[in-house]
């Protein structure tokens, strides 16, 4: 491989006016993301074909060319188990790869599973062995290492054969439509954006308090999130979410009960008093807009037998289709469909996964039909 790298504007726009001329573009990044928020954007890899580069955007200073790229309706962008990566181009650049393939979904319409690694992928395919041992490496960290650089610049060469064979394949069976549907659903789930009043909802464990217990954690949790963001830290790093509930159970008003129940010394030097208002506002929050106590699906009586009902009508489309029962419907997406019919009342306005795009036609109205 031979691959130059990108640290200045000029070749940066030089190298993406290129790109713009190509019909399929392979991109990748290098990213940490340890105790931010954000994902901390270290290298971006691009290849077209013809050029194979490494841009380095902590010694860029106008990256609005690579932007420009991102959004050219002209130029197809490939990338592998992109959801990350989808993120670190909404935070880094406020846009996307658009049109956008993921080859890992790619895989998935063709029968691997939905999880398939990239080095799995090119060593079936294209075999060849990729030495992933810098995938964990600091790239944020300057000089980056020669065998750093190598494995970056190896994620996009192989990707363009990889996907060259993955899109006959795809192609040949019908599948290249539903690609792009499944492409386009990752984009919307993965840059969903969180509405801080409901961010207790996302708190595991948030079943569990009632719904004057819930009124303060509401309170809590978007603080967290808005604080999190602001700070461009993780949200554990801000408040534990076990902490938080914790503290909403107890309606904890003293630093000392905060003590006694193990919470970090520094978390409570940080944000004690800030948690002990916070718990205040909650309890005088009004009876009348109190959220409703969470119900779980697995607590209603006849939710296990029909989960398994769908569980088995999913394995059977699985058999019929060769697709993997976890990509057909994760137990996540059942979970959806299920409140959607229980909760939704079939709302035109709020499909499930399940009920969109090529699922519905080969597997939702099956579903659908176990619930009449």
């Amino acid at each position: 491989m031979n691959y130059t790298i990108i640290k200045d504007t000029q070749a940066l726009a030089h190298v993406c006016e290129k790109a713009r001329l190509a019909q399929v573009v392979m991109l990748d990044t290098e990213f940490v993301r340890t105790r931010t928020y954000h994902p901390q954007l270290g290298l971006i890899q691009l290849f077209d074909g013809e050029q194979l580069v490494l841009i380095d955007p902590l010694e860029i200073d106008n990256m609005d060319s690579f932007a420009e790229l991102l959004q050219d309706q002209s130029v197809m962008k490939i990338l592998h188990a992109c959801g990350e990566d989808l993120e670190v181009f909404q935070h880094s650049f406020g846009c996307i790869p658009n049109p956008m393939i993921d080859t890992q979904l790619m895989a998935a319409f063709l029968g691997h599973g939905l999880s398939t690694g990239f080095a799995a992928l090119v060593n079936e395919y294209l075999s060849v062995e990729l030495d992933k041992s810098e995938s964990r490496a600091d790239w944020l960290a300057r000089p980056l290492t020669d065998k750093q650089l190598d494995y970056a610049a190896a994620d996009v060469y192989y990707l363009l054969p990889l996907y060259q064979q993955l899109l006959e394949e795809v192609e040949s069976k019908g599948w290249l439509e539903a690609v792009q549907q499944e492409s386009t659903l990752l984009i919307s789930k993965r840059l969903k954006t969180v509405d801080a009043n409901n961010a207790f909802l996302d708190v595991k464990g948030a079943w569990t308090l009632n719904s004057e217990q819930l009124a303060i954690l509401k309170v809590i949790a978007k603080w967290r999130l808005l604080e999190a963001q602001k700070r461009d830290l993780a949200l554990n790093f801000i408040v534990k979410e076990a902490n938080m509930l914790e503290i909403c159970r107890l309606k904890m008003t003293s630093l000392k009960q905060m003590n006694e129940a193990g919470f970090d010394h520094r978390e409570i030097r940080r944000h004690g008093n800030t948690l002990i208002d916070l718990v205040k506002q909650g309890v005088a929050t009004p009876k009348s807009e109190w959220p409703d106590k969470i119900t779980r699906l697995m607590d209603d009586p006849t939710y296990k037998q029909l989960f398994k009902r769908l569980k088995d009508e999913v394995k059977a489309v699985s058999e019929s289709t060769g697709l993997a029962t976890e990509f057909l419907a994760s137990k996540k997406q059942l979970n959806q469909f299920i409140s959607w019919v229980w909760l939704d009342d079939r709302s035109e306005s709020n499909l499930p996964d399940v009920m969109r795009d090529w699922r519905k036609d080969i597997l939702g109205e099956i579903l659908n039909k176990q619930m009449k």
